[in-house]
């Protein structure tokens, strides 16, 4: 059987229209963006292209994109950057943000000369940050910096982050969306978010690894994380990468062109995957709430999500019991945790996120290979019994 992919959102395979762009870059055009000779200047005008194309992905000016080297970096430097340029008060985070989020925030608190301290929003049991309680908190705390991500990587929720944002605008908070996972698969518009700054990422687009971006509104100031040449208007110094930057841009503009093609396509696919698995006994989390089009995050009871993932693989099935930049720290999901999901549901957790070169074959064939697996697990549970 030929493998099937269905990990979209731990990363995806480079589009052959993005590799073509990025080729002549490793041996014709090998220039130094910042040399003033030809191939110099080549390769800044190469640049410059991707940070327009960038830029129009998400409706906003070339000089607003600050490329980096990963979703990672561009996370930390909004939350240690814009922390270091402002007085130490209270950053709020969502529940359920990525580690990229989560740990420079503790990071920052634990700290107790920079006296910062880390407030957490609230999500429901379908994973939606409790508005509410936002309000309440922010009006409260009156934070100095608020994150929240537009989609999240295990359960795909979508947040209302403009909602989000009027309120820390509203006590002069600094608002940044994480909205890596939401690039492709839903329409993203900095300026309709309300946002000051926003993270997106390459590798989940059909890019490179090793090039990703933080949009700033030109009103938000920053310190560098990485001091040097004085690269990317001082804010990320070190020479760039000018294969990966290309393809960020050509992934861009792939990306929103394809938006609604690859939402239409995915979904489809989502909704017969869904109704398999329900059919199975499956709870899908997050089901009741806007999700962005490809994620499926699910648990079938008593099986658990590792068994289950590992026995898949093995027949062909890439799938995920979590989120891949975090599997080094195994253990329960901090997000079905702050979803408030029995532990012993959400150790049978398992993600399915599809991407545009998935059909609905495949998904016939993973519907008829999980039953067959799943039912010898319930047998074998049942004769240990």
């Amino acid at each position: 059987m030929t493998p099937v992919y269905f990990d979209h959102n731990a990363t995806t395979r480079v589009d052959d229209a993005v590799m073509e762009a990025m080729l002549p870059y490793f041996q014709q055009e090998y220039g130094n963006a910042s040399s003033r000779h030809a191939l110099g200047i080549t390769a800044r005008r190469a640049i410059d292209k991707a940070r327009t194309q960038v830029a129009a992905a998400v409706g906003v000016q070339p000089t607003q994109v600050i490329f980096t080297s990963g979703g990672s970096e561009a996370n930390n430097l909004f939350i240690r950057g814009a922390a270091d340029n402002l007085k130490p008060s209270n950053i709020l985070i969502s529940a359920i943000e990525h580690p990229c989020v989560l740990k420079p925030t503790q990071e920052l608190a634990r700290r107790v000369s920079e006296r910062w301290t880390m407030h957490r929003l609230t999500v429901n049991q379908q994973g939606q940050i409790d508005l509410n309680a936002a309000n309440k908190t922010i009006t409260e705390q009156k934070p100095a910096l608020v994150s929240v991500m537009l989609a999240n990587n295990e359960t795909g929720v979508i947040q209302d982050v403009t909602a989000i944002a009027e309120m820390a605008r509203s006590e002069n908070a600094y608002i940044h969306t994480d909205a890596i996972q939401g690039l492709g698969k839903i329409p993203v518009d900095f300026t309709a978010l309300k946002v000051h700054a926003m993270t997106l990422s390459a590798h989940k687009i059909y890019g490179p690894k090793g090039a990703a971006a933080l949009i700033v509104d030109k009103r938000l100031l920053l310190k560098p994380l990485i001091y040097g040449g004085g690269h990317e208007n001082g804010l990320r110094s070190g020479t760039e990468n000018v294969p990966a930057i290309v393809g960020f841009g050509k992934a861009c503009e792939l990306a929103k062109s394809r938006t609604n093609e690859t939402a239409a396509h995915v979904s489809a696919l989502r909704d017969h995957l869904e109704h398999g698995l329900i059919d199975m006994g499956a709870t899908i989390f997050g089901a009741e709430v806007a999700r962005i089009p490809n994620t499926c995050y699910f648990a079938l009871p008593d099986i658990e999500g590792d068994t289950l993932v590992v026995k898949l693989d093995k027949i062909g099935f890439a799938v995920a019991s979590g989120a891949a930049c975090s599997s080094v720290n195994p253990g329960q999901s901090h997000v079905l945790e702050a979803m408030q999901i029995n532990p012993m549901l959400a150790r049978c957790a398992v993600r399915i996120s599809l991407g545009r070169s998935n059909t609905m074959t495949q998904i016939e064939n993973f519907l008829q290979e999980t039953k067959i697996i799943v039912e010898a697990l319930r047998r074998m549970s049942g004769i240990s019994i």
